[in-house]
């Protein structure tokens, strides 16, 4: 649970400047059986369309780990949203 010390959590603070939670499903090679798939998840806060969190993740997977890429599929949501008030909804207020 975060302490109350009256600063915004971080992942908050990104989500009010924009970010959204992304998904990648991220299908790589077996270093040793290259004919064989895996599946890596990957999931932080990101700014859509560019990614740029997701790009810099990749980038260090093609200097630094054996297993080459073979696709990327990305998704995101905005975590924080406008709530939505349906035609009909009872609201009292004192």
């Amino acid at each position: 649970m975060a302490e109350a010390t009256g600063k915004a959590d971080a992942a908050f603070r990104r989500q009010m400047d924009g970010y959204r939670l992304a998904t990648a499903e991220i299908l790589y090679r077996m270093p040793d059986h290259r004919n064989l798939l895996q599946t890596y998840l990957w999931q932080d806060y990101d700014l859509a369309p560019d990614y740029p969190v997701l790009k810099r993740f990749l980038d260090f997977w093609r200097r630094e780990l054996d297993g080459p890429l073979h696709s990327v599929r990305v998704g995101s949501s905005a975590v924080i949203t406008a709530a939505e008030i349906e035609a009909g909804s009872f609201f009292y207020a004192n």
